[in-house]
């Protein structure tokens, strides 16, 4: 894949020859041009900014069980894309080349009131498999089967893996309005002039109701990052994810660990701010205080796609050739996976699998 700087579009026609255009060049976005390719479909990736795509700004973490997802339709989703996981990885990575940083690491979800349930770890036990924890966790659960992914590799690999099969990336085109007429999508109207093709799937996160009055808003998460001191590199102080009551926070194998993350109702408002950073440093360093000695090496924020339910919209829209990929609001890179497959099957195969129903946009009011 060629990722086109906006100075060589401009020398091109707008006149694409995909058969799919993908508008949105985000982790959903790449993931569900890649699994398309794979099936024999000539894609097309219109991105605003590839660089500012919601994926790079998260976490990683693969943890339906520890966010206790109520058992439904979502659960079942987030658990079928954690169990696609390692195969999906490994065939990104075989493409590529590049690793993707999963790690099945575990994820231990310490608490600071006593809980119910029969896999509760005591005041004893949570310290014994965790050195370092607050004095003041009582307790907590561990889910063996969860982990992690490191984001920003993950969204390189896919990067490179769409580069190598011939998918082809358009950075810097800002689609600017979807025409629909007939209750088809004719073009779609972009900063660079008008391109068309047969099919269309929207995969624009946050941005989405800029383009389709469905309703997704942002809600910015601000996130910091620590480096764990050289000399403790070698036998790591964290590996595993914790995730506490108020803050996650993420051990990556180069040392590296990720803490987040806020919940903003502010619009597309950039930045970090001291109250923000103070919020997350504070549960932080309540929950594992040998942080308060690790050098601090990044903050940053991101846009996380929300909708009224909190659960995307996946599946068909009021245009039969425009298919919707969008509002995964928390668990984004989770959902990544299985949100590829059957958006791929549905709109290669036209085989709706019975996991979408629940996410149809028809919940809402109509579009």
């Amino acid at each position: 894949m060629q990722l086109h700087p906006v100075a060589a579009v401009e020398k091109r026609s707008m006149q694409s020859g995909s058969e799919i255009i993908v508008i949105g060049g985000g982790v959903i976005g790449l993931a569900t041009a890649l699994e398309l390719r794979l099936l024999g479909a000539a894609v097309t990736i219109l991105g605003k900014d590839f660089n500012a795509a919601a994926g790079h700004a998260a976490a990683g973490m693969l943890a339906p069980q520890a966010e206790r997802i109520p058992t439904g339709a979502m659960w079942d989703l987030c658990l079928a894309s954690r169990d696609l996981y390692p195969e999906w990885i490994a065939k990104i990575e075989s493409i590529s080349g590049i690793a993707a940083g999963y790690w099945r690491c575990g994820i231990l979800a310490p608490y600071y009131q006593a809980q119910t349930g029969i896999d509760w770890l005591d005041d004893r036990s949570i310290h014994h498999h965790q050195s370092g924890l607050s004095e003041t966790v009582v307790g907590g659960y561990y889910y063996p089967a969860e982990g992690q992914v490191d984001n920003r590799a993950l969204m390189r690999s896919l990067l490179a893996a769409s580069q190598s099969l011939g998918i082809e990336f358009l950075d810097g085109v800002e689609v600017t309005n979807i025409e629909i007429d007939r209750g088809r999508v004719t073009h779609l109207a972009t900063s660079q002039g008008d391109i068309s093709a047969q099919h269309y799937i929207l995969a624009t996160g946050a941005w989405s109701q800029q383009l389709l009055p469905i309703p997704v808003v942002p809600r910015k998460g601000q996130m910091l990052s620590v480096l764990v001191p050289i000399e403790q590199q070698e036998h790591l102080p964290l590996q595993q994810v914790l995730f506490g009551e108020e803050i996650y926070i993420v051990p990556r194998q180069d040392g590296r660990i990720m803490i987040g993350a806020t919940s903003e109702d502010v619009g597309f408002a950039p930045a970090n701010t001291l109250k923000g950073v103070k919020q997350l440093m504070t549960n932080a360093m309540r929950l594992f205080p040998p942080l308060q000695q690790f050098p601090l090496l990044e903050t940053w924020w991101g846009f996380r796609p929300a909708t009224p339910d909190e659960l995307p919209i996946l599946g068909t829209s009021p245009a039969t050739n425009l298919t919707l990929v969008t509002g995964h609001y928390r668990n984004g890179i989770l959902l990544t996976p299985i949100t590829a497959k059957l958006i791929a099957d549905l709109v290669w195969h036209q085989q709706a699998d019975n996991l979408l129903s629940a996410f149809n946009w028809q919940r809402f009011d109509p579009v």
